[in-house]
């Protein structure tokens, strides 16, 4: 609260000595000060006291008790003292009308105790000090009641003699600013114009720091956004998916064999394609089909996208990579591409064609292969047939040279050679039994001894026969043995031919299940709208990395820095 209106009173009330009675006398300090001290003074020494209230201000007037290093005034008179009991609890109203807190009270009391005043309440405290020149809530007043015991003595002498309120100086007399500084308040000035050069140490280098911002990373990322926005020619993707699948089936071998399905081919098949489209080779088949290059270097695209006329193999290789991207996944067999032209049509058109060789090298990837593995079944199987027909021929001729069939006619032999052997075996046991009778019927004796000789003389014939058949080098027994090797050799010769026909049926297998199908699951379709630039990812693509460059630099500076000074 302020206390000014009660300072203007207080005032008015030190006018009151000129209206005083004859008899009383008005001091001699009161009417030098009323005299002495101008106006503009008194203004100066108001507005000087800023850190004290008005209430203090009040109290440093003529009526209050001067500094201790300034002799006394005259004694007042009666009337006087009754006006400053009466000002005095005035006061003590005004203090309290201040608000001041508990902690503050408290704090005043401590300070009269220790200035050796005698207050009758905290209030009172409060007023004391005040009338003394002293501020009970200054900082240095506060701190002064924590130094040492031995430095209180001190402390308190000096305090004794500290001015804390302007004092009113006679008119005529030397006012110079005293040159004594109050070390807390050089301190804290002291650390005001540090606090004051830090900060502006600090605006400069943030002034610095943007400076080089503007200049290392904003104006790179303006030109970047600039040339994405108005000067980049729009290019046009193309996407397409395909995928390289072999057949799985077992041909004909079987009713089932048409029904087993295909699976992917093998991701060697696959990464061989992606190889060949992003290669050297397929560059060149593009442009001689196409005109890649001469796409590239037309003047309406900007200059750094833009393919010099006159540009080798390898430059057009480059840009070839970079307008041409196949990505392979793995996990699911598909090869996806990306063509980027200036025109959607040129893209479509230079996918497509891409499409095309793909397939082309697909079919040729195996075809070798194929063609090996069916010749050798092939050879293989001629050469049997061949066998075959030798053996047969090598039998015919034997049976036409013989005429007969030397196993048959010794077989026959064979076979009345044991019929004439079991009829002569009866014939004699017939003889036998006859034989055995004491008087044997002569007529059947003889007839059954006839029957024995014919018989044998049969046999003999029949065993000379069979000598003869087996005997000497054009025997029948040399010709069964011809006949029979004759036999194996064709029959071996079919085994030969029907394991050529099973090995030409699974090398016919084989090479259909080597066979690779481009299945193109996605077809290119011409774009409406631009895909690149992307502007504003590109933007702030140029941003973050100018920002991580100039981070870079900047860090390896300090490092440095720091290094040399040490």
């Amino acid at each position: 609260m302020t206390t000014k209106p009660k300072a203007r009173k207080f005032r008015i009330k030190r006018a009151a000595p000129a209206a005083a009675p004859q008899g009383t006398e008005t001091p001699k300090a009161t009417s030098a000060t009323s005299s002495d001290v101008p106006p503009a003074a008194g203004a100066a020494q108001d507005n000087a006291s800023e850190p004290v209230n008005s209430a203090r201000a009040t109290a440093a007037s003529p009526a209050s008790a001067p500094p201790r290093s300034t002799p006394s005034p005259a004694p007042r008179s009666g009337e006087v003292a009754s006006a400053d009991e009466v000002s005095g609890e005035q006061d003590i109203d005004a203090i309290r009308r201040e608000g001041l807190t508990g902690r503050q009270l408290r704090m005043a009391r401590r300070v009269a105790q220790k200035h050796g005043l005698a207050p009758t309440s905290d209030f009172d405290a409060v007023r004391l000090l005040r009338d003394q020149g002293i501020d009970p809530f200054q900082r240095s007043n506060m701190l002064e009641l924590v130094v040492p015991q031995d430095q209180k003595s001190t402390g308190t002498a000096l305090s004794k003699n500290r001015i804390q309120l302007p004092q009113t100086v006679p008119a005529g007399g030397r006012n110079v600013p005293s040159t004594d500084v109050n070390p807390m308040e050089r301190r804290m000035r002291e650390i005001s114009d540090i606090q004051r050069d830090i900060t502006k140490r600090r605006r400069r280098k943030m002034a610095l720091l943007a400076v080089r911002l503007a200049f290392f990373v904003g104006l790179p990322t303006l030109m970047g956004g600039y040339y994405f926005y108005k000067i980049a020619t729009p290019m046009y993707a193309t996407d397409s998916q395909f995928l390289i699948i072999q057949n799985e089936g077992t041909g004909g071998l079987g009713p089932l064999g048409g029904l087993l399905p295909t699976q992917f081919a093998n991701s060697a098949d696959s990464i061989a394609t992606q190889s060949y489209l992003q290669s050297k080779d397929a560059m060149l088949r593009l442009d001689r089909d196409v005109g890649f290059m001469q796409h590239f270097s037309d003047p309406e695209i900007d200059p750094i996208q833009r393919m010099h006329p006159d540009a080798s193999n390898e430059e057009a290789y480059k840009f070839y990579k970079d307008n041409v991207k196949i990505g392979y996944d793995p996990t699911e067999g598909m090869i996806r591409m990306e063509v980027i032209a200036a025109d959607p049509a040129v893209a479509t058109d230079f996918s497509q064609h891409l499409l095309d060789y793909a397939e082309e090298r697909v079919n040729a990837l195996s075809q070798q292969k194929r063609e090996d593995g069916m010749r050798d079944a092939r050879e293989a199987y001629e050469q049997t047939v061949a066998k075959r027909r030798e053996a047969q021929e090598a039998l015919i001729k034997l049976q036409v040279e013989n005429g007969v069939d030397p196993q048959a006619v010794i077989a026959s032999i064979r076979g009345q050679i044991t019929n004439y052997e079991t009829l002569l075996l009866e014939k004699e046991l017939e003889l036998a039994a006859l034989l055995d009778n004491p008087r044997p019927n002569r007529a059947k004796v003889d007839g059954a001894q006839g029957d024995v000789r014919r018989l044998g003389a049969q046999l003999d014939r029949l065993n000379q026969r069979m000598n003869s058949a087996t005997e000497g080098t054009n025997s029948l027994a040399q010709q069964a043995v011809s006949l029979q090797l004759a036999q194996a050799d064709l029959a071996a010769a079919d085994a030969a031919l029907q394991a050529s026909l099973t090995q030409m049926e699974q090398a016919r297998t084989e090479a259909s299940r080597q066979v690779r199908y481009l299945t193109v699951a996605v077809r290119p379709v011409a774009s409406q709208s631009a895909t690149y630039p992307r502007k504003f990812e590109n933007t702030i693509l140029t941003f973050l990395i100018f920002a991580g460059i100039y981070l870079m630099l900047s860090l390896t500076s300090s490092i440095l820095k720091e290094q040399v000074t040490k």
